[in-house]
């Protein structure tokens, strides 16, 4: 009896261990929620694992469905076994060989709001058939936040500019859709325009744009705007009013008292030539007039 006791105890004890095991191997990490503009699109970050080992892509099947159904397909390879009013407008972006199941869903609708769940099923490579190893990650799926409006765009900048020194402005915007990124424009004609995205976690991602350019005086109280435009269309601008601190110009003194004192600079060495040429005339007159006087001298002598 107490031999049958402790056989029963250490069979549980297994099974728990063995349940605890292959529970641990079939994992999905997908992120609770995320934000998804209608017409735009979303892209959902997915990673799992499975109790197959490595396998190539060729022998896993993935699957996306709505939470209260297995059978209600929004992706799967199949596209007859797709919901009609999400067929052409879903894609595993991920591989799945890589253990990667992200989702895209693309001119995302109202009701698109879903849980959505991953599901992973082994199949035979022979004629694709599923093997008994599928699982449906039913405690790790996905809700979509509607957004019907567009996220407006940061726009940082010093609030001063300097005329004729380079200035620099910094536009960025929030979304979900990596596969089809929002594209950033400025209402300016300028060629130094740097672009970055940035991968923030949890399905979020921002697009960034770095404007340069060289403020002029006539650019003072102008209207800046950086303008967003998604995947769908939808458009979102910022505006910001340019104060440029113009240096001051005295040209319009230097120039008239440089050409003053040039003027005044050559009438003097016109005078000071024309006195010696005076005064080079006198003294030739004057020995014009001694020599006459001692001519007629010499005359009433004799």
């Amino acid at each position: 009896m107490a031999k049958q006791k402790i056989m029963m105890e250490f069979c549980l004890l297994f099974a728990a261990i063995c349940s605890s095991v292959s529970s641990d191997e079939w994992k999905a990490n997908i992120v609770k929620s995320i934000d998804a503009l209608v017409t735009s699109c979303v892209v959902v970050p997915c990673s799992f694992s499975h109790t197959g080992g490595n396998l190539p892509t060729s022998r896993l099947r993935g699957i996306w469905h709505e939470k209260d159904g297995t059978k209600r397909n929004i992706y799967h390879e199949d596209p007859t076994l797709i919901k009609d009013n999400f067929r052409d407008r879903t894609k595993m972006v991920g591989h799945l060989g890589q253990n990667n199941c992200t989702l895209e869903i693309t001119d995302v609708k109202y009701h698109d709001n879903g849980p959505f769940c991953f599901r992973v099923e082994l199949v035979r490579t022979e004629n694709n058939d599923p093997t008994k190893d599928k699982f449906s990650f039913v405690e790790d799926c996905v809700e979509l936040n509607m957004l019907p409006e567009p996220p407006k765009p940061t726009v940082i900048q010093p609030k001063t500019a300097t005329q004729g020194e380079p200035y620099t402005v910094t536009c960025s915007v929030m979304h979900t859709c990596p596969t089809h990124v929002p594209k950033l424009t400025w209402n300016l004609d300028s060629t130094n325009i740097i672009v970055h995205h940035k991968d923030i976690k949890q399905g979020n991602w921002e697009t960034q744009s770095i404007l340069t350019f060289i403020p002029e005086e006539k650019d003072d109280n102008s209207e800046i705007t950086c303008t967003a435009e998604f995947n769908g269309g939808l458009k979102s601008p910022e505006t910001f009013t340019l104060h440029v601190k113009c240096i001051e110009n005295y040209n319009h003194i230097i120039i008239p008292a440089v050409v003053g004192i040039g003027t005044a600079l050559l009438f003097g060495i016109f005078c000071i030539f024309m006195a010696k040429k005076y005064k080079n005339h006198i003294a030739e007159l004057q020995n014009q007039e001694g020599t006459m006087w001692n001519r007629l001298s010499r005359l009433s002598c004799r």
